[in-house]
């Protein structure tokens, strides 16, 4: 059976993992026979939003990696303790905490970085050559991770893509249901919510990416 981590982070789309993004990605992977571990930094997030009026909650503060235990149900570990010769792929689920506590893209743009233990992991990761999955708005990761010319989408959203081209990524635009691959470094993206689309869209985006991530990890 394939091991497939999980990066989460956080628990609210506002400012951290993006729920249905991030259940969808499990769901997917369990139907595909696979099985997970979720990961998340051991951190303070960036700030805490108030889901209801979308107002950031003054004087609030919260752990990554607690909140994301709540959409693991537990069953999650510190990603500086993660192992990346363990598992066949890595899916980067979506949300504002992509860019917000797993990097600072949020806020810095084309001169974001990915925070310490996530960008390890995941360069130790893409140095196997398995593949590695990044939903919405995670893909604005892949330039630091990967270096320059990379393939990735995150949707059509033009600001954004400008901002990744910047860094040396090469968007491509692309529909909800569909996604983008990287053949030479075994990527694959998907838009998601970054699209204002129905969460049926959104899932049929997702799981054609865990399908290709899957397809991908054979042989490897």
């Amino acid at each position: 059976m394939k091991k497939i981590a999980v990066v989460l982070s956080g628990s609210g789309f506002l400012d951290g993992a993006e729920i249905q993004e991030s259940v969808i990605t499990m769901l997917s992977l369990d139907r595909a026979g696979a099985s997970y571990q979720c990961m998340a930094p051991d951190m303070d997030q960036m700030h805490v939003v108030n889901h209801f009026t979308g107002e950031v909650a003054e004087g609030e503060q919260r752990n990554v990696l607690v909140e994301a235990a709540r959409i693991a149900r537990t069953q999650i570990i510190d990603i500086a303790s993660a192992n990346p010769n363990e598992y066949d792929a890595v899916i980067f689920p979506g949300g504002y905490g992509a860019a917000k506590n797993l990097s600072n893209f949020a806020v810095k743009g084309a001169g974001s970085t990915v925070q310490e233990d996530v960008l390890q992991f995941s360069r130790a990761f893409a140095a196997t050559g398995k593949p590695m999955g990044f939903v919405c708005i995670a893909p604005a990761m892949i330039p630091t991770i990967y270096g320059a010319d990379a393939k990735l989408t995150i949707g059509s959203d033009a600001e954004t893509a400008a901002a990744i081209n910047e860094m040396g990524g090469v968007h491509v635009n692309c529909p909800v249901d569909e996604f983008v691959v990287d053949e030479e470094r075994n990527l694959v993206s998907t838009p998601a919510y970054m699209l204002d689309m129905r969460i049926s869209e959104v899932a049929s985006g997702i799981e054609k990416l865990i399908h290709k991530i899957i397809e991908m990890t054979h042989g490897k």
